[in-house]
């Protein structure tokens, strides 16, 4: 799954420290989102949809293999 992680942290001015307390994991978690390496669950995805107040859609790209 592709996302926007990143950019939309540094348009916000956010680190991945400050993410991760907003959203309740940890730094790496956050990390790990943001290479591919890890999909967030559902929650956590609309945790981070709320917090730059958009659709889950606009975050994450699904890809195929």
């Amino acid at each position: 799954m592709k996302n926007k992680l990143k950019v939309l942290r540094a348009e916000h001015s956010y680190t991945q420290e400050d993410l991760a307390e907003f959203i309740g994991v940890s730094r790496q978690t956050i990390n790990a989102i943001e290479k591919g390496k890890f999909d967030p669950s559902l929650p956590t995805a609309f945790r981070i949809s709320r917090i730059f107040k958009l659709p889950i859609e606009a975050i994450f790209t699904f890809e195929e293999t």
